[in-house]
Parts: C-alpha cells; sequence; structure tokens
C-alpha cells in the first residue's frame, strides 16, 4: 500500500473508533432504538433516490439490513445506553473477527489454521475477564448484548463475503434501507409512544452524533474503506481493523473521561493480542521465514 492509501486507511480507523463515543452522546437524549434508526435513515434517504440498485441479490440486501441494521446496531445502542462504555463496546464488538471465523469454518467449510486456533484462544480469556470484571465498565448483560451484537455482525459479514463486483457504497446505502420502519416501529411498542417530540426536542448535539454515525461513519467511511478493498488485497487492508478498539479506548478516555480497571486493561490486551494472532500470524510467519535461496553445487 502507499502513502495515501495507509492515511485513508488510518482515517477509516480513527472515524470508526470515535464513532463509539460520538453514539454516547447521542445516546443522552434519544432511545437507543429511535437512535439507530434515525441513523440508518438518513443513511438511505435521499440518496437511494441518486444511487443505483446493486447488482445482486435483494436477499443479500434484506440479509445484511437485517443482521447488520436491525439487530447488530439495536443490541449495540441498547448496549451503551447504560450497562457498557464505549471504549469497551468498541472492544468486545471486535469478537466479530472470531465469529466469523468460526461461522466460516461451520458454514463454508473453510479449514482453520493453527494461528487463528491459538489466537481465538487467547482472545476468549480475554473477553472472559469482562465477565468476571462485571462491574466494571460493562455489565454481564451489557457484555452479551455486545457479543450478540457482534455475532450478528459476522452473519452479514458471511452474507458480504459472497458478493463479487459489487460497489459496496451502493450495497450499504440500500441495505440502509431496511432498518428504519422495524426499528422504528420497535422504538414505539418499546421505548416511547411520542418519538416525533422527542425529535423535535433533541439538541444539536443528538444531531451531530446521528449525523457522524449516519453520513461519516457510514457512508464515507464505508466508501473511503470500499475503495481501499478494491484498489488493494484484503490482506493488505484489514489488519488495519485491529486499530479500530484502540481509538476507541483513547477516544472514550478522552471525550468521556472513562476509565479501565486492572482486570479489563489485561483483559483488552489479551483481545488485541488474540485478533492480531487470528488476522495476520500465518502472514507474518511467511514474512518472517523466508524460504532460503539454494546453494549452487
Amino acid at each position: 500500500m502507499n502513502v495515501k492509501s495507509i492515511l485513508l486507511a488510518l482515517i477509516v480507523v480513527i472515524i470508526w473508533g470515535l464513532n463509539f463515543s460520538v453514539i454516547k452522546f447521542g445516546l443522552e437524549e434519544l432511545p437507543p432504538i429511535l437512535f439507530s434508526g434515525l441513523r440508518f435513515f438518513v443513511v438511505a434517504i435521499p440518496a437511494i433516490f441518486f444511487i443505483p440498485l446493486p447488482k445482486t441479490s435483494v436477499w443479500n440486501v434484506l440479509g445484511v439490513g437485517l443482521f447488520l441494521g436491525v439487530l447488530k446496531f439495536s443490541l449495540l445502542f441498547i448496549a451503551m445506553e447504560s450497562n457498557a462504555s464505549a471504549g469497551i463496546a468498541s472492544l468486545l464488538l471486535q469478537a466479530q473477527v472470531i465469529f466469523t471465523i468460526l461461522l466460516s469454518v461451520l458454514l463454508l467449510k473453510e479449514t482453520l489454521n493453527r494461528f487463528q486456533l491459538v489466537g481465538i484462544g487467547i482472545a476468549t480469556v480475554g473477553f472472559s475477564l469482562f465477565f468476571i470484571n462485571a462491574s466494571g465498565s460493562t455489565t454481564v448483560l451489557g457484555a452479551m448484548l455486545i457479543l450478540g451484537a457482534a455475532l450478528f455482525w459476522s452473519f452479514s459479514n458471511l452474507i458480504m463475503k459472497r458478493l463479487q463486483g459489487v460497489n459496496l457504497l451502493h450495497f450499504i446505502v440500500w441495505a440502509s434501507l431496511v432498518p428504519p420502519l422495524p426499528l422504528f416501529i420497535l422504538s414505539y411498542f418499546i421505548e416511547t409512544d411520542s418519538p416525533l417530540m422527542l425529535i423535535q426536542k433533541a439538541t444539536s448535539q443528538a444531531w451531530l452524533a446521528v449525523a457522524y454515525v449516519g453520513y461519516i461513519s457510514t457512508l464515507i467511511a464505508f466508501a473511503i474503506w470500499g475503495w481501499l478493498l478494491k484498489e488493494h488485497k484484503a490482506a493488505s487492508v484489514t489488519p488495519f481493523a485491529l486499530l479500530i478498539p484502540i481509538v476507541g479506548m483513547l477516544g472514550s478516555a478522552l471525550l468521556l473521561d472513562e476509565q479501565l480497571t486492572l482486570l479489563e486493561i489485561i483483559g483488552a490486551g489479551l483481545i488485541l493480542f488474540g485478533l492480531t494472532v487470528s488476522v495476520i500470524g500465518l502472514r507474518l510467519l511467511k514474512i518472517l521465514v523466508k524460504p532460503q535461496p539454494a546453494l549452487p553445487s
């Protein structure tokens, strides 16, 4: 990757890492399901009137809209409302890497290499520490909700892995058309029967949060990420995602004054190390152990 591509990848990492702190600001005024519905509404409308349908099955659009839009973000936003800090949410959500690997083995018959196996084991120990230390930055319920969100994210990953020659930005815009209506209905019956009143009372802080997670975190960041995946090998681009929870935890400490306990710091380190081993362990071995040239006879 050239310098331009590396800088763009780092911009996406910063956008997605700070996204969790911005979500916290939005949740101070809007209930989580309503907030999630508004996020996808501003992504889809009016963009669908200018962006063509993606060249893929409508079932792929509906599947990602359901798993990613309705289920993943609903669970994440509910957890972050009062059961998990922004930094820990950005970290625990990366369980989607582990779930995606395991589901690929179970459903797509992919093989599991030894680095993935070891990395999953290390990360699992790290995740378990957040259930032991449930009185810290997350509750047991919060951790379970975020891991559930990560699982649904991994299902959408499997759908998107099958997409060939599909414009990712077009796909995300049209998939964003799926969540708003079911989320608004759920919000009406579960959260508030006066959603319009809450929307009218929302301050600029809430609307800036909606705009950030909708336009910047979704449209702009996904457009850049899609371009990077198109121009470079996925193996060169995807490891940058490992930096997202680091930015997320730093951002939450600076913007929200969130602090981690010692046990949480140990757990975070184990999770990040395990994810790194799972994602790039085999590639690092191939780089470090290059075949030696044969000596002339």
